[in-house]
């Protein structure tokens, strides 16, 4: 399907309440790896088709791949209800295996987790819940799922009722109606440039059920109180979206899918280092919008790569003189006079799946916005913010734009308007190094944000079923 460059390889997870479990990682190594590696995780709806993404990658020294995680795409079995699952969590292991096989058994050295959509909000939480481990060394965020995007009746109360059913019948289909417009911006047959299964990935996407939708709401809300993800992340998005259930001509230059707003919202609850990219004219998937988009986008990730995941030993990136194991061997120390001894960086810890799960946790259109591109040059993100009483919450940031050199922590790309407005983004202008109303903690602890006063407290996982409800 993909070619012949492309290996797969099915990871075995056992059996849930449907029957046997299993997940598909696909593969591609570089002509010339540099012992660096990069995992893409899918969207709700959807699976790896996107070559040209492995393409970049590859043509830079990564080593490429994806997971079709259990019940999607290549890793759907017949017996299966269709991107079903009870807790995001449940995919995990399917990750851990991932990684091990990327990093122990390929040996590379360095990971980056590229997400989409839900995979977005999967691999923040994951690479959260393993931080200690050292797993992940960057994370590339594609229009992430972190909010509905639906009016504050199904967001809060309605959403609240369906996690009540969610406990006694999980598998009961919600009435909700996915648009086919997102599809048809993307396909060959309809309005698109792109050929994929739409066994895999239909127009309208499948049943909406209510085990899943009380999942995603749980790692929502654990997104929105706060993560605290130890290395950097870089969030892109479009910088308009679109609700209609119709086709329009401006389906092909915004986010059809979810609200833009809602991830610029809620990205500085991901950790201390976070760099949020806009594209004008961008879809829901980023990598499937025009080919003057996807020059865009990927000239922006390559800086990004560039300012913080660049640092390669010199070995790795000569493979011949490299030993078949790819371990960069150190260069001789030079002569030093007498005293004491200068100090080494430590060498990176060896990969583990050591670590527990973290607790378990689509509006009107925007305008485009105008401007000019961003400076090229990669800042170093601080956090100004004065060390506070972590329980504290200082007063509402002045909404002012600010200037760019005020502003380390987020960048903007063309057009981009230095924050989002009060439009955008009610309630929650985006500050140097955190959202306003947030205290700051420790660099390594996460910063935790009360639930908005309309939230429904957060219930624990359903029990599993024993069959559908």
């Amino acid at each position: 399907m993909l070619g012949g460059a492309y290996e797969s390889q099915t990871i075995d997870l056992g059996h849930d309440d449907e029957g046997p479990v299993r997940a598909t990682l696909v593969r591609r190594r570089a002509d010339r790896p540099t012992g660096r590696a990069v995992l893409y995780l899918h969207g709700f709806a959807d699976y790896f088709f996107q070559a040209h993404l492995a393409d970049f990658y590859v043509e830079r020294g990564w080593d490429f791949y994806a997971l079709d995680l259990r019940k999607y795409g290549r890793s759907l079995l017949p017996h299966q209800t269709p991107n079903f699952c009870l807790d995001l969590t449940d995919y995990f292991p399917e990750l851990d295996a991932a990684a091990d096989i990327i990093r122990n058994q390929d040996g590379n050295h360095t990971l980056l987790v590229n997400g989409h959509s839900t995979g977005g909000l999967l691999g923040a939480l994951w690479t959260h819940a393993r931080r200690d481990s050292r797993l992940v060394d960057g994370l590339f965020l594609n229009s992430p799922f972190f909010d509905l995007n639906a009016p504050w009746l199904a967001r809060r109360p309605l959403a609240a009722a369906v996690a009540q059913l969610a406990r006694r019948m999980p598998y009961l289909v919600i009435p909700i109606a996915l648009s086919p417009v997102y599809g048809q911006s993307l396909h060959t047959e309809h309005r698109g440039e792109w050929t994929y299964d739409l066994t895999w990935k239909p127009l309208g996407g499948f049943p909406v059920r209510a085990g899943w939708l009380a999942a995603i709401r749980r790692a929502q809300r654990q997104v929105q109180t706060g993560l605290a993800i130890s290395v950097p992340v870089l969030l892109t998005s479009s910088t308009r979206s679109l609700r209609s259930t119709t086709w329009h001509e401006s389906a092909t230059l915004a986010d059809t899918v979810l609200n833009v707003a809602d991830m610029a919202r809620w990205a500085p609850m991901l950790g201390r280092h976070v760099t949020l990219v806009r594209f004008d004219g961008g879809l829901h998937d980023l990598t499937l919008s025009s080919p003057a988009i996807r020059e865009q986008l990927f000239s922006e990730v390559d800086r990004w790569i560039d300012a913080f995941l660049a640092r390669t030993p010199p070995a790795a990136e000569t493979p011949t003189s490299a030993p078949p194991d790819r371990t960069p061997q150190p260069a001789p120390a030079p002569t030093a006079p007498p005293g004491p001894a200068p100090r080494t960086a430590p060498a990176p810890a060896a990969p583990t799946r050591a670590g527990t799960a973290a607790e378990p946790a689509p509006g009107t259109p925007n305008a485009p916005a105008a401007g000019t591109p961003a400076d090229s040059t990669p800042r170093t993100p601080v956090d100004p913010l004065p060390a506070a009483d972590p329980a504290a919450r200082p007063p509402a940031a002045d909404p002012t734009v600010p200037s760019a050199a005020a502003d380390p922590v987020v960048r903007r790309s063309a057009g981009d308007p230095a924050v989002p407005s009060p439009e955008e983004a009610p309630g929650v202008p985006v500050t140097a190094g955190r959202a306003a109303g947030v205290a700051a903690g420790p660099p390594d602890e996460p910063i935790r944000r009360s639930a908005p006063p309309d939230e429904t407290a957060t219930t624990s996982p359903a029990a599993r079923p024993a069959g559908h409800g």
